[in-house]
């Protein structure tokens, strides 16, 4: 192919934002239902719904539930396992599932009789919030359905109760909250599912309480099953303030698994009953400088999951993560071969074999199975095609930069790439620096085509897992501890300044960019450092002291304790850092992403921010989107954000291009 010399971010590309909308999202919350594997699937085009799919034993693929029907939780907003199914010797599968737009458990028979609908399991309140449900397990056997519920007593945010309870599958709690059997006490601000032993004689489950995150301390309790399902003698058995685990669990014998940090890692432990019932030594079944879990950010992620076999599929890795299978009594660990970068933490296992949802820096996420008695993998369900020839995606460089103090930080750098474009020899090519969400979380290296949507133009971008992300022991994510605004702020300059000093990036023309707790970073960053010439601020924290009294839901209410320190002891401290305090300091212009129904990072805090700009001199644009929340899923508002994004960057950067419309900008 002839190549042709152009400015970079000149270049034209097929990865267009209809595209790259229409491939948003990933499959998660896998789980199999006797011979099927059931998982959650994004519908961008659908409203940003999610549909629940099945993959028949044929290989077939259908929906289980048809528009509009929205399997996803809400539970501390985030949500987690949405679902739950049993198979049944006759009537098909029965599964349980939790519906976005009322919040309400359904039950459901997908293969009943003609024109069947779900039907609610639970009542609607109107009290706060309401009544949300997550990580449900059916009891057919007891005729309910065990689950985490969420119960809002009041309209703030933090009037909140979680518990497990018990749900009759009967329909009768529809109407009645009375109906609903709670089967733990609320003394735990948060809990997990439950996990019932397999001779069901013992439940586990973890819980903890403000100000921790669960990264930073959770407890494991335990608690003996009578025969008429109430729990009896329930009991703290393993963690503490800080020891981390995010998975509880049972193998086949009866013995207790959990991942747990109390060596600084992630790693996966098992534990014996005595004869009177208490919890033996927990022993490390495979001790290794690697994570074998992650933050627990959503309810029901998995790390492992036990075989019948006696194995034991895991996730684990550093940086990047690996699916393996653990033999628990030699400690061996066999990797499952494939191209794949970024397992999630999201297992299904049917007899020998297990799936999980993997992708890499040449495919999307697909649902991969592995033969534990061959070795071998497939690809099983949601399987990757090429939206374009694979030439147009970025080829993405792992490197460690060093940062103040001589620090590393780790980051993937994506250069810009086209099969039929390159930049002239005397041009650098600009650069957007990408913060991850989180903050404690990491950006997992895998096809983006939101990367590929710039990098096929000719803008390179970097993104930083800066000190605070996870994947790389506990010291390195507690180096945000109290310093968010300045650790991630600092890494991520350094990563600009270093490609800059290479030769790699061109020193004028850097942005930043993030959403969430990466939009806080990008905001702060244009505040604090003259690196950038501009920066894109999606769905951001930009007020601590506002965000810390009450402009939060629960969860993340106290989640500045930790990254900022105690608002009571360091007031200042959350003045200084907030964006919203020194809009004076910003020079660069800014494009400022915002959803109008979020209540994680809400609207307020962004109209807070524009009223203090207007009037300074300084370009930006304002887009808010009616219908979305924390995480753009419309596709209409994918393409119209990352058109926006573009523009300012064809703007700031001096790009030639015609194809781009402007944006609004004010001053």
């Amino acid at each position: 192919m002839t190549t042709t010399t152009a400015g970079y971010g000149s270049w034209p590309s097929p990865v267009d934002a209809v595209l790259t909308a229409a491939h948003d999202g990933r499959p998660d919350y896998l789980g199999t239902v006797g011979d099927e594997l059931w998982w959650t699937a994004p519908r961008p085009a659908e409203g940003g719904r999610r549909a629940l799919v099945r993959r028949r034993a044929d290989g077939t693929e259908d929906s289980v539930l048809p528009p509009p029907w929205n399997v996803r939780s809400r539970v501390v907003e985030y949500g987690g396992q949405p679902w739950a199914a049993v198979a049944r010797p006759t009537g098909g599968p029965l599964v349980v599932f939790s519906h976005f737009p009322d919040q309400r458990l359904y039950a459901y028979e997908p293969d009943g009789a003609p024109g069947a609908r779900p039907r609610p399991l639970t009542p609607v309140s109107a009290t706060g919030g309401g009544l949300r449900w997550v990580d449900p397990v059916v009891r057919p056997e007891l005729g309910e359905v065990w689950c985490v519920l969420e119960e809002f007593t009041g309209p703030a945010p933090t009037d909140v109760r979680r518990m497990l309870a018990a749900v009759p599958l009967d329909g009768t709690a529809a109407e009645d909250r009375a109906a609903v059997r709670e089967l733990t006490d609320a003394r735990h601000r948060f809990v997990t599912g439950p996990r019932v032993s397999p001779d069901g004689r013992r439940v586990a489950w973890i819980a903890w309480d403000h100000p921790r995150m669960p990264w930073d301390g959770t407890e494991v309790r335990i608690a003996d099953v009578a025969p008429d399902g109430t729990f009896r003698e329930a009991r703290t058995v393993a963690g503490g303030p800080t020891e981390s685990i995010p998975q509880v669990g049972w193998d086949a014998a009866g013995r207790l698994l959990l991942v747990s940090d109390r060596t600084g890692w992630w790693n996966l432990y098992r534990a014996e009953f005595g004869a009177g019932g208490e919890l033996g030594e927990t022993v490390a079944l495979c001790p290794r400088a690697e994570e074998f879990g992650g933050p627990l950010w959503k309810i029901g992620l998995s790390w492992f999951t036990p075989l019948e076999n006696g194995l034991i599929a895991v996730v684990h890795g550093k940086g990047t993560t690996s699916l393996g299978i653990l033999d628990p009594d030699s400690g061996t660990l066999v990797d499952a071969a494939g191209p794949w970068t970024e397992w999630a933490s999201t297992l299904a296992a049917h007899g020998t074999r297990v799936v999980g949802a993997a992708a890499g820096p040449q495919t999307s996420c697909e649902l991969v199975e592995l033969d534990t008695r061959t070795g071998r993998t497939r690809v099983v369900g949601a399987a990757h095609t090429d939206a374009v020839d694979p030439a147009y995606y970025p080829e993405p460089r792992l490197r460690t930069f060093t940062g103040p103090g001589g620090r590393e930080i780790h980051a993937q750098v994506h250069p810009p790439r086209h099969p039929g474009f390159t930049g002239p020899a005397d041009e650098r090519p600009p650069y957007v620096i990408w913060a991850h969400g989180g903050p404690t979380g990491r950006a997992p290296l895998v096809l983006d085509l939101e990367i590929a949507y710039f990098t096929s133009r000719g803008i390179g971008v970097a993104e930083v897992n800066y000190g605070g992300s996870t994947g790389y022991g506990r010291e390195y994510r507690e180096r945000l501890r109290e310093q968010w605004g300045v650790v991630d702020v600092e890494d991520c300059a350094a990563v600009a300044a270093a490609l800059a000093a290479e030769g790699t990036a061109d020193p004028a023309r850097l942005a930043v960019r993030g959403g969430s707790a990466g939009g806080w970073t990008a905001a702060a960053s244009l505040v604090a450092t003259d690196v950038y010439a501009c920066g894109t601020i999606i769905y951001p924290v930009l007020d601590l002291s506002a965000w810390a009294t009450g402009e939060t839901h629960d969860f993340e209410s106290q989640y500045l304790h930790g990254l900022v320190g105690p608002l009571d002891q360091v007031p200042a401290r959350y003045k200084e850092r907030s964006p919203v305090e020194h809009v004076d300091r910003v020079t660069a212009p800014f494009l400022l992403l915002q959803g109008l129904d979020d209540v994680i990072c809400p609207p307020a805090q962004a109209e807070r921010l524009l009223a203090r700009a207007a009037g300074r001199g300084v370009p930006h644009a304002y887009l808010a989107f009616e219908g979305e929340g924390h995480g753009f899923r419309r596709d209409d508002t994918i393409i119209r954000a990352l058109e926006a994004e573009l523009a300012l960057y064809v703007r700031t950067f001096g790009i030639d291009r015609t194809d781009v419309a402007p944006l609004e900008y004010r001053s």
